[in-house]
């Protein structure tokens, strides 16, 4: 395989056909889901990183998909718990590349809590979270993320709910790394993705991506407006928002987080945060070398008071 691809030395140069499931992509013709699968194919071999040691974990959604297309170790679970499963992995096997595939309505309505608790607790995962702000596999109901006032088959009358924000929802959750793409600036997508890559922790990445069956054009005003956006660098003024941008802070990322289109008429775009922290597997595997002995299991379980009934 090595010299196959051009590499005597003994180590494959992987491609993006490496990271290409024989499978189909099966989604509406047009769908953001489409260039998003594209953009992390072609990265993944950027990583040096073999499809074996590499697994993707989805929940329920037409973002769930995405494990089928990925030449790698998979898990397709069920609603909302794709963080739970991913928990298990990378503590479990610290070695394994593990990336979460979830939308708006399977993370933040009924995964909502396994969500917040997979960030504060700084699991080694990458949560990647396609926000279309609709329910797209059940055919188009309102999302944790539609705007107030969003007609649909489940809100006849308009949503009476207030939308989340994940950006300020995953920074609340104390996140170490949060950042925001959109599903057709695939360099910039790219850049993001490479950089929650290397980030060691919990990696919270909100992709803007249209559903052109039940919300098309929700995110027209930064897809295809260029202008409306704001690219964040490390150091430099977050456009005219008056806000320095300082990955490290949490206030100035927090601040950027409620930078909106409706607010200053531009949308910030990159890492928000990225701090270090011990993640969760390193320390677990901290408390499991400190442990004395090999324990006594039967001793644990008769310990203390008993019953015989």
């Amino acid at each position: 395989m090595a010299e196959e691809n051009g590499d005597v030395s003994g180590v494959a140069t992987l491609t993006k056909k490496d990271f290409t499931s024989d499978q189909e992509p099966r989604w509406c013709p047009g769908c953001g889901d489409y260039a998003i699968l594209a953009a992390v194919q072609g990265f993944m071999p950027e990583l040096g990183i073999e499809p074996h040691n590499t697994v993707f974990i989805s929940g329920i959604g037409c973002s769930g998909r995405f494990t089928y297309y990925m030449d790698t170790y998979g898990f397709h679970g069920i609603h909302g718990r794709a963080p739970a499963i991913a928990t298990g992995v990378a503590t479990a096997n610290p070695d394994l590349h593990v990336w979460v595939v979830t939308g708006d309505g399977d993370a933040l309505s009924i995964g909502g809590n396994h969500l917040i608790h997979a960030l504060r607790r700084n699991v080694n995962i990458k949560i990647l979270m396609f926000n279309n702000q609709i329910y797209g596999l059940t055919k188009g109901q309102y999302s944790p993320t539609s705007e107030q006032g969003k007609v649909t088959g489940s809100t006849p009358a308009g949503s009476v709910d207030y939308p989340f924000n994940p950006l300020s929802l995953a920074l609340g959750a104390e996140a170490t790394f949060v950042a925001r793409a959109i599903d057709t600036d695939r360099a910039h997508l790219t850049t993001v993705l490479r950089a929650a890559a290397e980030h060691r922790g919990s990696a919270f990445v909100e992709i803007f991506q249209n559903c052109n069956i039940y919300n098309d054009g929700a995110f027209d005003f930064v897809r295809d407006e260029k202008e409306n956006r704001v690219y964040l660098e490390h150091g430099q003024p977050a456009g005219d928002t008056g806000i320095v941008h300082v990955e490290t802070d949490f206030a100035t990322a927090f601040a950027l987080s409620r930078v909106t289109f409706e607010t200053h008429g531009v949308v910030p775009l990159g890492v928000f945060r990225e701090i270090q922290r011990d993640s969760y597997d390193e320390l677990v595997q901290a408390q499991l070398d400190n442990a004395k002995g090999e324990g006594d299991l039967q001793a644990l379980v008769a310990s203390g008071d008993t019953w015989v009934i």
